[in-house]
């Protein structure tokens, strides 16, 4: 639910160009996180704009950079996540996950072999130890012409492996080890991943299959924090994320307890690299933050972050997920507090065709937070031929801005 802080910065960084100034800003009409304005923004005689803005993602909860700012003036993860989460407490949770591996885009779960490799039906609850014969260098979870869940190993050519002399499983299968197993992708790429390696049915009917790593929490979250923010962040800083992380994914697997995976390894839901990501730093900050979540109502809390508020956070439906200005987001480094990017009105015509030519640019409603106001809610695109509305959401997806929160 957020943009990885590494993200490129957006193309088009303009230099030396004059901003448009508003024509007319005006606060009215304020309700809930809304305010209506009449900003208005001529088409500079250049054709280019000048877009600035503040932040790096939708500001919910947590600014990793605002943690990692946190952490540089002596604040504790305990009080990182109190400032970014009001009203929510501390808890413990157990269990384990099951994260979709979107990279594995075949109906095959291919492992390396190793030794100690098990297999499991998930159907007769049996499990099978692997031999280490065949000269085999890998195996299969793949299916048969009837769609049938079949075992295979690799030793130049697949041929079919029968478990306890069946030809095959009677429901799902997953491999797994005592210690962590290589998955190999599509592509030929080798990546590691502690727990269970499964090859899962989206649906009773389906024909395909998913790979999905089935582990245990804390074991997700050190393949976690390594992908979504810098290593060589303060302890604290790396600490908060871990909380914020295995607290989204605890939200997650609640939400999601009978699908056949409950969280997905991409920044559509937060980024997982497995066990090829992680390194001393990002594994003692699991460690210090053992099996902690955090709870609202006795419930584990929906602890959206992004990379950096801006200076201010957004509201985002819950209690917890509140507006307020964030002192500590002007971290040293964090060229997403601040930004600017140049963006022709030819570009913006392009995207818009019904425009005609763009006259101007109109905001008419922001959240109220900050400089100009906050974050564009509602915007005009005034052309020759016709006018566009939108979010600033969707502008801000159509041009590849870091935020909503910019202007002119």
């Amino acid at each position: 639910m957020r943009l990885p802080i590494t993200t490129a910065a957006v193309a088009g960084l303009a230099a030396g160009v004059l901003v448009a100034a508003p024509q007319v800003a005006s606060a009215a009409d304020q309700t809930s996180g809304r305010v209506s304005v009449s900003q208005s923004y001529p088409v500079p005689g250049s054709g280019r704009y000048t877009v600035r803005g503040h932040g790096y993602g939708h500001g919910h909860g947590m600014s990793q950079w605002g943690a990692q700012g946190a952490a540089l003036q002596g604040k504790s993860a305990d009080q990182i996540v109190d400032f970014y989460y009001p009203g929510t407490s501390l808890g413990t949770l157990k269990g384990k996950v099951r994260v979709l591996i979107s990279g594995d885009t075949t109906s095959s779960v291919i492992v390396n072999a190793r030794s100690g490799l098990r297999l499991r039906d998930l159907g007769s609850g049996a499990t099978y130890s692997l031999p280490n014969a065949f000269n085999a260098t890998r195996w299969q979870l793949t299916t048969d012409s009837q769609n049938r869940n079949v075992v295979e190993y690799y030793n130049g050519t697949w041929n079919a492996y029968s478990p306890g002399g069946n030809k095959t499983l009677t429901g799902e299968g997953e491999f797994y080890a005592d210690g962590p197993l290589t998955l190999v992708f599509p592509s030929g790429a080798e990546h590691v991943y502690r727990g269970a390696l499964r090859a899962a049915e989206p649906s009773s009917t389906s024909t395909s299959r998913d790979t999905v790593n089935v582990l245990a929490m804390d074991s997700y979250i050190k393949g976690v924090v390594p992908s979504e923010a810098y290593t060589s962040w303060e302890p604290a800083a790396l600490q908060a994320q871990a909380i914020a992380a295995r607290t989204y994914a605890a939200f997650e697997r609640a939400e999601n307890v009978d699908r056949y995976y409950q969280i997905c390894d991409t920044s559509s839901c937060q980024v997982y690299g497995g066990h090829d990501k992680e390194v001393d730093s990002t594994n003692a900050a699991v460690r210090a933050t053992a099996h902690q979540i955090l709870r609202y109502g006795g419930e584990p809390a929906f602890t959206q972050f992004s990379s950096s508020s801006g200076g201010w956070t957004s509201a985002g439906g819950f209690p917890y997920l509140v507006a307020k200005a964030d002192p500590y987001d002007d971290a040293p480094g964090n060229g997403n507090h601040s930004w600017s990017v140049g963006l022709t009105a030819n570009r913006i015509q392009n995207a818009y065709p019904s425009l005609g030519k763009l006259q101007r640019v109109r905001v008419t409603a922001r959240d109220g937070n900050g400089e100009w106001q906050g974050r564009v809610q509602s915007m005009v695109l005034v052309g020759g031929k016709h006018n566009v509305t939108l979010s600033g959401d969707s502008f801000r997806s159509k041009f590849g801005l870091k935020s909503s929160w910019f202007s002119f």
